[in-house]
């Protein structure tokens, strides 16, 4: 990547007070922990150094999160785990959700943030309030999908008022070494698309989208930390670069995930502060 520096772990770790460190594409994919990742957590923990991750997987509690990463080797504690699930309940109060009627796209995890958010589950044919999309699994697909559409068009077309939010907008991510497979975001797309062609004159029929690249999160980091003095190690432009940079942070993109080969020119508002070849620290 032209004019982009690149740097190691070790001097992000001495110039910043507080690393924020995607999870799925940089410590992990579906297999298990990426190279580097124990080695950098164990130092991290080692040092005491302040370290969050910064996650737009829906899917699971931080509790469940703090699990599946120590049977990956990663000691990583809840407190240390922001997710994107979590936002739905700020979502939930500023627009005077509680109580109501949501059917969710996820598994078990994702019901549990939509109730703490307030929510109350019901089933995708019932006349739901709001449609919360957390994640792509814990469902059958295509039966629900098709049921979650006819439903919306159904209220819809009755001028019923409903809520649609996005916990995880990520398109695609790393499942392992050498493939991929869409996620939330892409089911959301699905969606607008469908609601385009049956009202083409509502252009408000979109999702609110939660998780990176929007503020919501990474302000969650600031006021947890106490501080700006944070860098964004990530490897999707498209997330954690931009969203790190719209809310005046510096950013690390790693070549580990889906922004393997990145070789056309970035545009500035993109462009990360530094290029980050392994997360593995090297010490003399």
């Amino acid at each position: 990547m032209e004019n982009i520096p690149e740097i190691t772990i070790e001097k992000l770790m001495k110039r910043y007070s507080v690393l924020l460190l995607d999870a799925y594409g940089v410590l992990v994919h579906t297999s298990g922990a990426l190279e580097g990742a124990s080695d950098l957590i164990a130092e991290l923990n080692r040092a005491k150094k302040p370290y969050f991750i910064l996650t737009n997987d829906a899917s699971k509690l931080p509790e469940t999160g703090t699990k599946r990463f120590r049977s990956y080797g990663l000691e990583i504690h809840t407190e240390r785990i922001i997710t994107s699930g979590a936002l739905l309940k700020g979502y939930f109060e500023s627009h005077r959700l509680t109580g109501a009627r949501c059917a969710v796209l996820g598994p078990e995890d994702s019901l549990r943030y939509v109730e703490q958010a307030g929510g109350r589950i019901v089933s995708p044919d019932d006349a739901f309030e709001v449609l919360v999309i957390c994640d792509e699994t814990g469902f059958p697909f295509r039966e629900t999908i098709d049921t979650v559409m006819s439903t919306l068009f159904h209220l819809l077309d009755r001028d019923e008022i409903v809520h649609m939010v996005l916990s995880n907008p990520d398109l695609i991510f790393p499942k392992s070494d050498h493939g991929f497979a869409l996620t939330a975001g892409s089911i959301a797309l699905v969606l607008e698309a469908a609601l385009k062609l049956r009202y083409p004159d509502r252009p408000e029929l979109h999702f609110a989208r939660l998780g990176k690249p929007y503020p919501a999160i990474f302000e969650a980091a600031i006021q947890r930390s106490g501080t700006r003095d944070m860098v964004m190690i990530g490897d999707q432009i498209e997330t954690d670069i931009r969203g790190a940079n719209s809310v005046g942070l510096d950013s690390a993109l790693v070549g580990t995930g889906v922004s393997d080969r990145v070789t056309t020119p970035i545009p500035a508002h993109l462009r990360p502060t530094y290029r980050l070849r392994e997360l593995k620290p090297h010490h003399s």
